[in-house]
């Protein structure tokens, strides 16, 4: 029985002494720098993306121009992020429709819970998620510019729609 244990030992210096463990993670590295690589150059190559993916918001608005906010303030309710402000006129034609319609970007989280709660499909997420802030305040998107992004990006976010309404 002492044998058994001063070899175990015995082995066990000649591991320390001769790094054993790091002999192991070389043998790793060396099996993985012959692998092909996985990288892509990003600017240049996309991998390709869900139509479900939920990045930059944006109003949408009628074919026939109108836009299609109520003022529900569904989507301000359901938001767990308290990111969506917004406030409510009524219009000429007797209409509730929004004077104010902000979204902080760096309070969302991007869950989604505004694009279901809302009735009309005026609020949605885009796949666009290739955007930056530069200057303080440019994280709040107003409704001016979310009605801009949605008047650009129209027939993406049909697209998206669509296929959405495909897998349901």
């Amino acid at each position: 029985m002492v044998g058994v244990g001063c070899m175990n030992r015995l082995v066990s210096y000649i591991k320390t002494f001769a790094l054993w463990e790091l002999l192991q993670g070389l043998s790793v590295t060396l099996r993985q720098y012959f692998k092909k690589s996985v990288t892509l150059e990003y600017p240049e190559e996309k991998t390709p993306q869900s139509h479900r993916f939920r990045g930059l918001h944006a109003l949408r608005r009628y074919p026939n121009g109108e836009e299609r906010c109520i003022a529900c303030k569904l989507c301000e309710a359901v938001c767990p992020a308290l990111a969506i402000t917004i406030e409510s006129d009524v219009s000429d034609d007797g209409t509730r429709r929004t004077s104010r319609y902000d979204i902080d970007l760096f309070k969302c989280i991007y869950c989604g819970f505004c694009e279901e709660a809302c009735p009309v499909d005026a609020i949605v997420e885009t796949r666009i998620h290739e955007y930056h802030m530069e200057a303080p305040g440019e994280n709040i998107m107003t409704k001016d510019k979310l009605l801009a992004i949605g008047d650009k990006y129209d027939a993406m976010i049909s697209a998206d729609k669509a296929a959405d309404a495909k897998y349901r």
